[in-house]
């Protein structure tokens, strides 16, 4: 739910939340014209990671190879922007979000909420959810 301030009081939505919006659209669009091929998509993926703040690339870069590292059945896409890791129906399952997407505090490592209603249909202990990352280390990667 989006703070509500001087700014969204007027629009509804904050200038971050409407460039990712419009942003996702573009995805979009760009999906239905060429299809969407994991090349583009680690690309895209790559290229978003490198536009972060130093301290959000490097957390961004590590939740980057422990995805693709852990579940290299995902494919990597952009999802309003941001780092994610797409299922083999094209659904993001994990999401990075930099903490200067919104003007956050920290990072986040983040499963859509998507995933809450699949596990309620297929009895999995999977629910919506997301992790406010101070630091991604390989000490703290990797474990199940």
């Amino acid at each position: 739910m989006p703070v509500k301030n001087a700014e969204t009081e007027s629009g509804g939505f904050s200038a971050e939340e409407r460039a990712a919006m419009k942003t996702r659209a573009a995805e979009l669009r760009a999906e239905g014209k060429r299809g969407a091929k994991k090349a583009d998509g680690l690309q895209a993926v790559l290229d978003s990671i490198a536009e972060m703040a130093p301290e959000d690339r490097a957390a961004a870069e590590r939740a980057h190879v422990t995805v693709t590292a852990t579940a290299p059945e995902l494919s990597p896409k952009t999802w309003y922007g941001m780092p994610a890791y797409a299922n083999a129906d094209g659904k993001v399952v994990v999401f990075f979000q930099d903490a200067g997407k919104f003007n956050y505090r920290y990072s986040t490592l983040g499963f859509p909420a998507h995933l809450g209603a699949a596990a309620k249909r297929t009895e999995l202990p999977v629910a919506p959810l997301a992790r406010h990352l101070t630091a991604l280390a390989a000490s703290n990667t990797g474990r199940r």
